[in-house]
């Protein structure tokens, strides 16, 4: 299909659409669901002072979602989300502001408690993210710097979440937005990478969007071009990938941590 520019996102993307169809558990896709959120929980266990933590993490194109930062919010002191539409942003804020008619994280936010060993703190793990998540900006991933005309200092940590594939026509842009948000870190920081493989298309509500068609070797090999040495690349095979076709046609998603390493 052709692509989704960012004027049909700004105005046509619905936040609740999407949460209904991609972030709910009893849809079919809780397999998905809980490889992110064990990869993450697995990725940022080691807490602040561990390999993968630090002051700041930038998570790029948040969208409307939290679950990609439950996790993520016990290694780094302060989150900055980010997105495009304003849609999305409004709907975080919601969120964070505990406004009537929120979505409902619950259900995430226990699964990654269970996995940190007691379900039944699942509310002091959203007031700890609520209370880490210190700004939500916009984001603009074909820019030098995405979050223009802020300007701020590289970052200890950037995430990015079913972003990049969405915003990007072709490889050669994916290859450019990947330079751009990487400008964001500072030398030694790490990347987490959370995407999907194959995916041409994804349905929210009646709209239907593009989707850059992604496959590992291809990731790996950009993100290595970008300046990083990849310490994890894992990939989940989604078992009935025709269950899905009505939403979309990805046959894996992947998780993968990069260091940048110095330039010379």
């Amino acid at each position: 299909m052709t692509f989704t520019g960012g004027d049909v996102y700004q105005f046509s993307f619905e936040p609740r659409d999407y949460l209904t169809s991609f972030c709910s558990f009893g849809k079919g896709r809780d397999d998905i669901l809980n490889f992110r959120l064990q990869k993450c929980f697995e990725a940022f266990k080691s807490g602040p002072d561990g390999d993968l933590g630090g002051d700041v993490l930038i998570d790029i194109g948040t969208g409307p979602s939290i679950y990609q930062l439950l996790s993520a919010c016990q290694a780094f002191k302060s989150i900055i989300a980010t997105d495009f539409t304003d849609k999305n942003r409004q709907e975080l804020e919601k969120w964070l502001k505990r406004e009537p008619g929120a979505y409902d994280w619950s259900d995430f936010s226990k699964v990654v408690c269970e996995l940190e060993g007691d379900r039944e703190k699942w509310r002091e793990k959203e007031e700890k993210l609520r209370s880490t998540i210190k700004h939500v900006l916009r984001c603009d991933v074909t820019k030098s710097n995405p979050l223009d005309p802020l300007v701020i200092s590289p970052v200890d940590g950037v995430i990015s979440t079913l972003c990049l594939e969405t915003a990007c026509k072709d490889i050669n842009n994916y290859r450019s937005a990947l330079r751009n948000i990487t400008s964001l870190l500072k030398p030694g920081g790490h990347l987490v990478l959370i995407g999907v493989l194959g995916d041409s298309f994804y349905k929210v509500g009646q709209q239907t969007f593009f989707c850059l068609p992604l496959d590992a070797q291809t990731v790996r090999g950009t993100v290595e071009d970008a300046g990083y040495t990849i310490k994890e690349m894992d990939v989940f095979l989604i078992p009935d990938v025709a269950s899905h076709l009505d939403i979309t046609d990805s046959y894996g998603n992947f998780f993968l941590v990069a260091r940048k390493e110095a330039q010379d």
